[in-house]
């Protein structure tokens, strides 16, 4: 069965940010949407946009990574994997949400010098939250614009 692979890009970002448009390049098949509103709004869209699909890759940035981590904690036997950039986990209710942890892979990479989103915090609640966390602290501020590019996609968005 093929992958769904899904990009969901932060709050003040767009289906044109400098993600998505890495990600529309070298992954043509990755639906890639604009969200706008609150969260509630983002989540109905997203809920719309995934309805009837499974074997999700879902890759967050941010806001974007709150989005995902909520939508795998829904709907945990239609998603295949999670890879999430520096995850706002402390927003929303997101850690009161987490009645038991995800048992899918999830990987994550977060800026050490991120002002923006509080690596530790969000640290601290993805271990509460992902029983197969692969977590990675990066040299790198809260976009990861320089290690982004550079990470190892093709991998990271297979099931394997």
């Amino acid at each position: 069965m093929e992958n769904t692979l899904v990009f969901i890009h932060g709050l003040e970002s767009t289906s044109q940010g400098t993600k998505a448009q890495y990600f529309k390049k070298n992954f043509p098949q990755m639906i890639i949407e604009d969200y706008t509103d609150d969260f509630k709004t983002r989540m109905r869209k997203l809920e719309g946009i995934l309805d009837g699909k499974d074997h999700l890759i879902l890759v967050g940035s941010s806001f974007g990574g709150l989005m995902a981590a909520q939508f795998a904690l829904d709907h945990e036997k239609r998603v295949t994997k999670l890879i999430l950039i520096a995850p706002a986990l402390t927003i929303e209710g997101f850690e009161s949400a987490v009645k038991q942890k995800l048992q899918i892979p999830v990987i994550l990479y977060h800026g050490m010098k991120d002002d923006v989103v509080d690596p530790y915090a969000v640290k601290k609640i993805a271990e509460k939250a992902f029983n197969h966390l692969e977590h990675h602290l990066v040299d790198d501020n809260h976009p990861l614009n320089n290690v982004f590019p550079h990470l190892p996609w093709s991998k990271l968005l297979c099931s394997e």
